[in-house]
């Protein structure tokens, strides 16, 4: 058995960042009923009314969000969106950011109904778009790390390559090797806290994803999934916006973020020099300074 203690890694992302530690924050889980039933969970952060809500990417989870929350000592949410991390499993594996937006709406309104900001990437990202288009009143600032609708599969071919090789590893070391194999930016450490969060043993010795490794698409056999129909809802949004691109390695161009400009020209746009896609991985530091300026421009008024 592989020691795991999900309030117990903490001080490791301090360390790492040479955050300082004061002694283990105040986190705590919680979870929301759904109009469907089901429940999604999230990792509530500090003691006050909550600033700001995080969402991840596909394949990821709430701790992605970790060292990015112990620099911003603020209180905040956390989310895990539908079919990741502890939230359940949708039965018909639909996870498109539209319809996961309404369920984020939903916890926001239970935990977080006056968050200063919504930041969201990749496929939270996504989901963060159509939160604020769909459900402005609960987005008073938005931020968007590395992805446009216009992300496609030729763009996202190396997180695609990852997230659908195999679902079963004999061994913790296994599946930490092919985490690895793929995060070459990434340190060791980091990388395992990762799988531990997003991971688990199965009764047989083998370890296996948290993440549901199936799509409505693909158990369908149809057509690959595209997010063109989201640009009209750029064009939407009322709240304060910044697009931060990695700049290593991204699954925007250019086009993209001309195409967003174009929508929402008020955009502030950052290229973060040495982060790849998860900019919380890669430059977490550098990425809560971008939020402290997004939560210091003026707010979008309630609506």
């Amino acid at each position: 058995m592989v020691a795991y203690d999900e309030f117990g890694l903490f001080a490791e992302n301090a360390a790492e960042y040479g955050i300082e530690w004061t002694g283990t924050p105040t986190v705590r889980r919680e979870s929301v009923e759904l109009p469907s039933g089901l429940r999604l969970s999230a990792l509530v952060w500090g003691a006050g009314a909550p600033e700001l809500v995080l969402i991840h990417g596909g394949a990821q989870n709430a701790h992605t969000w970790d060292t990015v929350a112990l620099a911003l000592g603020r209180p905040l949410v956390a989310v895990d969106l539908p079919g990741h991390g502890h939230s359940d499993h949708r039965p018909a594996h639909d996870y498109g950011p539209e319809s996961m937006a309404g369920d984020v709406a939903v916890a926001m309104e239970a935990l977080a109904p006056r968050a200063g900001a919504v930041v969201g990437m990749s496929l939270g990202g996504l989901t963060a778009l159509c939160l604020a288009a769909d459900h402005g009143h609960l987005v008073r600032r938005l931020g968007i790390v590395d992805v446009t609708p216009g992300t496609d599969h030729k763009k996202a071919e190396p997180i695609i390559a990852f997230v659908d090789g195999p679902q079963h590893f004999d061994s913790f070391e296994a599946i930490l090797g092919r985490t690895i194999e793929h995060n070459p930016t990434r340190s060791e450490q980091s990388l395992r806290r990762g799988v531990l969060h997003n991971a688990h043993e199965m009764a047989d010795g083998r370890w296996t994803w948290n993440y549901d490794p199936m799509r409505d698409w693909k158990a369908g056999g149809g057509a690959e999934i595209t997010f063109d129909g989201l640009w009209e809802r750029v064009s939407r949004i009322a709240a304060p916006t910044a697009l931060w691109q990695g700049g290593a390695w991204s699954v925007i161009d250019d086009a993209d973020v001309a195409e967003w400009m174009r929508r929402l020209p008020g955009t502030v746009h950052v290229v973060v020099d040495g982060a790849g896609h998860s900019i919380q991985g890669d430059r977490p530091l550098e990425l809560v300074a971008l939020i402290e300026d997004l939560l210091a421009r003026p707010a979008a008024a309630p609506g």
